[in-house]
């Protein structure tokens, strides 16, 4: 694979990324006025059960079908392509469809004694119908990664988005009068309706390519053996992501129900769940968009890195996107720390979220970091590393959840969410920092992005006091904060070389 292909598919899939971040925040900004923070509550509850149906039927076999695609193009089996392909979208349809009558036949029980709220009832019969669009679509995707044709995928993605959006948008007025329950009936129409028109963009492209192609060569491997193959990577794939799903629908299954312990009523607890994970976190994730785009290569660069033995690019890719990453972080923990009610007001119009948005920021750091170590440590092919790492913050936030959440509230839940992410935070960099012999300067990934970011906080916070408030005053605010921050990081002399690299690849930074 050539590294200008490599780079251009990489970037391809961080644009991608990036639409649909934005897409799905607009999204939700749309939601949480057309149904509310209550229903955005129940639809919070919906989306654990979808991401742990996506964990079992498609996470481990996008991968897996993408690296055994890859490796059998790189021999010129096509034929086995073919063979990999097949066996992959017949294993994923069956268990589909016993997962889809699974949940149609237990969602009264779902959601009256797991969720504990029955107008989840109607969503949860109606996701049941996604499920194998879902399990085949991904399929259909690994194959088109594997070929390193990122296109299709990337399409894909962002049409599922703008699907998703325009159900919103055209059936809130018909459901959202009917009452909640029917309001979160309305949006998991939207993830149905985008599944299913990604997976029909994606089977049309495949029928397309293969017709192009002419695949044409017999395949060398039986459908026992290819499946044989096929399950003995996708198993422990899926096995990891399954547990890191179940423990997310355990922590939102128990948060509106400790909330109640707390002292809220069943109204107040689900409205309160709704404003943190379905408008306080996805406005704290806003700025990853920007990390991950630039993130996105750092597997296959420490991977090729790795296979050649080249120390000082493996040295030199890691220190760039930790500091990279710390500088994202700190920015956004002085953003979203300085003007909490500013910006809930600006994109909410609710400057009381703020009070929740405040102590969040301090997770910024930590979140951001986690998520650049997760590819660091993938690129090292730590995999089982990272299975512990994340069961222990889980395993942490659920401790705080179920003792401490009846006594504190809802504090007890991001006090929790800190504590689990530190530690593996910490673990994390220690373990890469033993693999790849690097060295972590405080100085530039702590202190100097900090001075820098208050003074640009400050700042503006100064224009903010001295103007009459407006969203556009706002707006205007927060750009110029931007602008300042980059220009106080130039002027401590904070940005390196090797991160405009990574930032911005050339053609000659990958050339070995």
């Amino acid at each position: 694979m050539s590294r200008r292909k490599l780079i251009a598919g990489t970037l391809t899939l961080a644009l991608a990324n990036f639409i649909t971040k934005f897409l799905g925040f607009y999204y939700r900004i749309y939601m949480s006025d057309a149904i509310g923070s209550e229903g955005m509550g129940l639809y919070q509850l919906i989306l654990p059960i979808y991401s742990l149906l996506w964990s079992i039927t498609a996470s481990g076999f996008t991968t897996t079908v993408s690296g055994l695609t890859a490796r059998e193009n790189a021999k010129g089996e096509t034929g086995n392509i073919g063979r990999i392909v097949k066996q992959s979208v017949i294993m994923c349809f069956f268990v589909s469809i016993l997962l889809s009558a699974v949940l149609l036949g237990f969602s009264d029980y779902i959601a009256l004694h797991m969720l504990k709220e029955e107008r989840t009832l109607l969503s949860l019969r109606l996701l049941a119908f996604c499920i194998p669009f879902m399990a085949v679509g991904s399929c259909l995707r690994g194959f088109f990664m594997g070929l390193q044709n990122m296109a299709v995928p990337a399409l894909s993605q962002v049409l599922e988005q703008v699907m998703r959006i325009s159900s919103i948008l055209l059936l809130s007025g018909i459901f959202v009068p009917k009452g909640l329950s029917y309001a979160c009936f309305a949006a998991v129409w939207g993830i149905v309706l985008g599944e299913a028109l990604s997976f029909f963009f994606t089977l049309y492209s495949y029928i397309r390519f293969k017709r192009k192609r002419k695949f044409i060569r017999k395949p060398t491997l039986s459908p026992h053996t290819a499946t044989i193959m096929i399950l003995t990577m996708a198993l422990p794939l899926s096995f990891t992501r399954i547990t890191s799903s179940l423990f997310s629908a355990i922590e939102n299954i128990l948060i509106p129900t400790q909330l109640q312990a707390f002292g809220y009523n069943r109204t107040d607890a689900l409205e309160l769940f709704g404003e943190l994970t379905g408008m306080a976190m996805p406005l704290l994730q806003l700025p990853s968009a920007f990390l991950m785009a630039a993130s996105t290569s750092l597997v296959p660069e420490i991977s090729q890195a790795c296979a050649v033995g080249q120390n000082n690019r493996i040295n030199r890719t890691i220190s760039a996107s930790l500091l990279f990453t710390a500088i994202i972080g700190v920015g956004a923990t002085c953003f979203f720390a300085v003007f909490p009610r500013e910006i809930s007001y600006l994109v909410y119009n609710k400057s009381e979220l703020g009070n929740l948005l405040l102590p969040m920021a301090f997770v910024c750091p930590l979140l951001y970091g986690h998520m650049t170590l997760s590819g660091l440590l993938n690129g090292l092919g730590e995999q089982l590393f990272l299975f512990w790492i994340h069961l222990l913050s889980s395993a942490t936030t659920i401790c705080f959840i179920l003792f401490l959440m009846p006594q504190y509230g809802i504090y007890a839940y991001l006090f929790g969410w800190f504590i689990g992410l530190f530690f593996t935070t910490i673990l994390s960099i220690v373990h890469v920092k033993k693999r790849a012999q690097i060295q972590i300067s405080c100085l530039q990934c702590l202190i100097k992005p900090i001075l820098a970011g208050m003074a640009a906080a400050l700042i503006t916070r100064y224009m903010i006091q001295i103007g009459t408030p407006s969203k556009a005053l706002f707006f205007i605010s927060f750009c110029t904060m931007g602008i300042l921050y980059l220009l106080f990081l130039l002027c401590l002399g904070c940005l390196s070389k090797d991160i405009w690299k990574m930032v911005l690849p050339k053609r000659g930074l990958h050339e070995k």
